[in-house]
């Protein structure tokens, strides 16, 4: 039985392999070009299969179909003893199709170089599949810390390989601003970069005394969307506001409360308690901001952040209160609801729709909003009760930054443990939804925030094999045979080994995967529910 992951809605194995070699070619419909490509990209690094076009489909090894049989992202896929047919009815369905497809195959064939003395076999298989939520998704903070563009793009290769089709880019925060906007300079010269960063929570951390920096231009941001879309991802940017505002208001103090008192761009972790001001100029900034954003990002939804921001700031603040009783807002959470219908409302006149965190329940929210569940399953149910769409990603256990036992071994050992069985335990839909209700949620994410994460392989070690069993969750459905799921994992390690991810071992960290002497922020599960209960206390309709 072929060991796929994510697990395949129906499959049927037959009776032997399809033998490739240098002679294999392919054809295609045009609206599936994209994946001819990707396979092509693929089969010619490892094999040195060329893969040419072929004139007639009927002997073509490869041949993809477009069909309206089948729903969006939906595919068949079919080898018997002389070729391999795709049907699908869009570009991510045949592109879901070819990845499954790499799953049949040697694990070399994830390799970047020829590989040789390698039997190329393509097991004999009917395969039916599509997936369960909309919304297979995973989000990356580099605005902690930076990733180059090349570690992104590697990671978008990852989130592909699992069918996942959403990349939330976390880009903004108190500690880094990372994309060029072109009307705002001083956003990439001076707040990309702070002064140093602190090792360790931000409780019993000590500063490292070295800078950290990096943003992304804009021909950069092109080249990942463009990448991302080549292989089924839409990418959703996130501009953090009007908390997690730091580093802006370092770059123009305008923007926040006390623009004659010096600011730098947030050394620590946490929550600042900087925050924008609610003046009509700061307003405008960002619209301009997410103007040059709208350029960049063509998908539906802009994340526009409305976590965390302190109230207490705006509360002792005479010029917001004066602001707030002349638009008529009677407390903080309504001048940050009004904030964001601000922001929310301009972007919908572009044609586009928010994408935000719980938070934003705690005041109104337009209609469109698709709010992203993080504390729990609180804000998911009070979502879906108001009319309102829902991705589900609650920190338990859908953040994959948190620590994945109980071993002291941990590298800087954050949160409650999500462990691997956690993880693939995660239910998208909350248990109190009507039918109705359950409709609304669109699927499921998971969070690498970033503040003790500071390298490509140390996302490896968080992200895989965690993100995995995320995956099946959302591409399968949640509910399946764990045991089932973890002798399938054996295998698809191997694939990982090839492509060179440096995941968690079963047996806990090696040697150099560890951080002694940081001993981090660990939580127990309930010492994180009293939290978590603290923090939605103010969202209604979710009990």
């Amino acid at each position: 039985m072929p060991d796929i992951i994510p697990r395949p809605r129906r499959l049927v194995v037959g009776g032997g392999t399809l033998t490739l070699t240098a002679d294999a070619t392919i054809s295609a419909d045009a609206t599936l070009w994209p994946a001819v490509r990707r396979l092509r990209r693929q089969l010619q690094d490892s094999t040195g299969f060329e893969l040419p076009t072929a004139t007639d489909p009927a002997v073509a090894t490869f041949h993809l179909r477009a069909t309206e049989t089948l729903p969006a992202e939906a595919y068949r896929l079919t080898v018997d003893g002389s070729q391999v047919r795709i049907e699908a009815a869009d570009a991510s369905g045949a592109l879901h199709a070819i990845h499954t497809l790499l799953q049949l195959m040697p694990p070399q064939v994830h390799r970047r170089a020829v590989v040789q003395d390698v039997d190329w076999r393509i097991t004999q298989v009917v395969i039916e599949d599509e997936p369960a939520f909309v919304w297979r998704g995973v989000m990356l903070d580099v605005a902690r810390h930076f990733l180059p563009k090349h570690d992104v793009l590697r990671f978008i290769d990852l989130a592909a390989l699992h069918r996942l089709n959403t990349f939330h880019w976390h880009l903004t925060d108190d500690q880094g601003w990372r994309v060029q906007i072109h009307r705002y300079p001083r956003l990439t010269e001076i707040a990309s970069w702070r002064a140093e960063s602190i090792v360790g929570s931000e409780l019993t951390g000590a500063p490292d005394g070295r800078p950290h920096g990096g943003f992304y231009t804009q021909d950069d941001i092109r080249e990942v969307v463009a990448y991302a879309a080549e292989r089924g991802i839409t990418i959703v940017p996130e501009i953090d506001l009007p908390g997690h505002s730091q580093a802006a208001i370092t770059a123009y103090p305008q923007l926040g409360l006390h623009p004659d008192r010096p600011s730098q761009v947030l050394t620590g972790w946490g929550v600042s308690s900087d925050v924008l001001n609610l003046e009509e100029d700061t307003v405008s900034f960002f619209c301009n901001v997410f103007d040059e954003l709208l350029e960049l990002f063509p998908g539906p939804y802009i994340g526009v952040g409305g976590d965390e921001c302190p109230k207490e700031p705006w509360r002792q603040h005479p010029r917001t209160q004066q602001l707030m009783r002349e638009r008529g807002l009677a407390d903080e959470v309504q001048a940050q609801a009004w904030f964001m219908g601000r922001i929310v409302e301009h972007l919908a006149g572009r044609g586009r729709k928010a994408f935000g965190w719980d938070e934003l329940l705690e005041g109104s929210v337009p209609d469109g909003t698709l709010v992203a569940s993080w504390r729990g399953m609180t804000g998911a149910l009070a979502a879906v009760r108001r009319g309102l769409d829902v991705v589900s990603c609650p920190d338990t256990p859908a953040y994959l930054d948190y620590r994945q036992s109980d071993d002291p071994a941990e590298p800087i050992p954050v949160g409650v443990v999500n462990d691997l069985q956690r993880v693939y335990a995660f239910r998208p839909v909350p248990a109190a939804a009507t039918p109705e209700q359950a409709r609304r949620v669109r699927g499921g994410q998971g969070n690498i925030w970033t503040e003790h994460i500071d390298s490509a392989r140390v996302v490896d070690y968080f992200a895989f094999p965690r993100l995995a069993a995320l995956a099946e969750v959302l591409w399968s459905g949640p509910g399946g045979d764990f045991d089932d799921f973890t002798g399938r994992l054996e295998v698809h390690l191997r694939r990982l080994d090839e492509f060179g991810v440096e995941y968690r071992r079963s047996d806990g960290p090696r040697p150099w995967e560890r951080r002694p002497g940081i001993p981090g922020r660990p939580e127990s599960d309930a010492e994180r529910a009293a939290i978590i209960d603290d923090l939605v206390a103010s969202i209604g309709g979710g009990d």
